[in-house]
């Protein structure tokens, strides 16, 4: 008999967002769950960490479930996860559904990965789920692609060092025309500076738009498309330009040095 999976759920938008309410409700079939997450909002938070003061988790009541809040980041609850609250590391760490999408170079400012990247630090997979719609997301609409995504992840895994990135478009039921798997994109949220006054400054974003190729993400969200991404976090290094530039740096001079 196979053996039901254990997932981590964790996200960016807090323990009360309404987002990990719905990936819990799309999971809780399929696996055994824990919800451990922040105890507010830590959009935007990358794989930053609390470093200055200490972290505090308590039970929170979830439907039956074990689950936790943290005051701190994503990764934060991750670390406080495998170190300190779960007997043992999951199978899976699955974090969403995030309230807008984490499409193009947003990746590099999102919580919602950061857990993720904490994990594959530590040689867990992680998927990560989020939606296009960000003033009225239909979370509800998104639960029954949730499970097939998690299953073939568990069937197919990723290589170490590699997670998954899930958008949904704004697009829901129906009118969804499939999905793809596609390589990140360039588009992301710029700063919108709207005013300044005695030192403090008052900046909203706006997307920052490039020609975007027809197999990236932010390309085929537009057109309808859940899209996933395998994003390698493992190793950042420029290969290419590490071979080639290799030998010219370390001909460096130091004795021409100013």
């Amino acid at each position: 008999m196979k053996r039901r999976p254990h997932i981590l759920i964790t996200n960016d938008d807090g323990i009360n967002a309404p987002g990990i309410w719905h990936l819990f409700n799309a999971l809780k079939k399929h696996a055994d769950l824990t919800i451990i997450a922040p105890d507010s909002q830590q959009s935007a938070k990358g794989v930053s960490l609390t470093l200055k003061m200490p972290l505090r988790s308590s039970k929170v009541s979830w439907n039956g479930a074990t689950a936790y809040k943290v005051c701190g980041t994503p990764a934060d609850c991750v670390k406080i996860a495998l170190t300190c609250l779960l007997d043992s590391p999951p199978d899976m760490i699955v974090s969403g559904i995030n309230q807008g999408c984490n499409s193009g170079r947003n990746v590099l400012y999102s919580g919602t990965i950061g857990a993720l990247i904490e994990g594959t630090f530590r040689q867990i997979p992680g998927i990560a789920f989020s939606c296009r719609e960000y003033f009225e997301p239909q979370f509800a609409a998104y639960e029954n692609f949730i499970p097939p995504i998690v299953e073939h992840f568990f069937d197919h895994p990723a290589p170490q060092g590699t997670l998954i990135n899930v958008n949904f478009p704004s697009e829901t039921g129906e009118a969804i025309k499939g999905i793809r798997y596609v390589r990140q994109g360039l588009g992301y949220w710029v700063e919108d500076h709207r005013s300044s006054k005695d030192g403090e400054h008052d900046f909203g974003v706006k997307w920052e738009h490039f020609g975007e190729d027809e197999e990236s993400d932010v390309y085929n969200l537009r057109q309808g498309f859940i899209t996933a991404t395998p994003l390698h976090v493992a190793d950042l290094t420029d290969l290419d330009h590490l071979k080639s530039h290799k030998e010219l740096f370390e001909s460096i001079d130091f004795g021409k040095a100013p």
